[in-house]
């Protein structure tokens, strides 16, 4: 399974550049409410939280247009997707994204530019 994750013991300094990488990318504005990689302070430490692709905005989906790919990941099929949001409400980890001027959902796909974009290379992608 290919996912995105945080390197045991990495020190994230909260410079927010992957939050800035991936809103860019997807929504060309850097909104941090549209990033789907998060920053967040958890057990008095700052540390990324990303996807770790559990499926359960799959399980959610009554449109069937979340799938999971021959790696793993959990993909939003933007044909099928009628952006009504049960996904968004569904992720335990509020990792998913329905922005208003989108019609579409949209969550992490492991793509790597967040971990290119973080200089404290706190970020990885790993195959299990």
């Amino acid at each position: 399974m290919k996912k995105l994750k945080v390197k045991k013991d990495a020190e994230c300094m909260a410079c927010f550049q992957c939050v800035i990488a991936c809103s860019e990318a997807y929504y060309k504005a850097f909104d941090p409410g549209k990033s789907v990689i998060q920053i967040v302070e958890k057990k008095g430490k700052i540390k990324p939280m990303v996807c770790p692709q559990c499926g359960k905005c799959a399980e959610a989906c009554e449109q069937q247009a979340i799938k999971q790919n021959a790696k793993g990941v959990y993909t939003v099929d933007k044909k099928l997707c009628n952006g009504c949001g049960k996904c968004v409400e569904a992720c335990p980890f509020g990792l998913m994204v329905k922005a208003e001027e989108k019609p579409t959902s949209s969550k992490c796909i492991a793509c790597g530019i967040c971990v290119k974009s973080c200089p404290m290379e706190v970020l990885e992608i790993v195959t299990d």
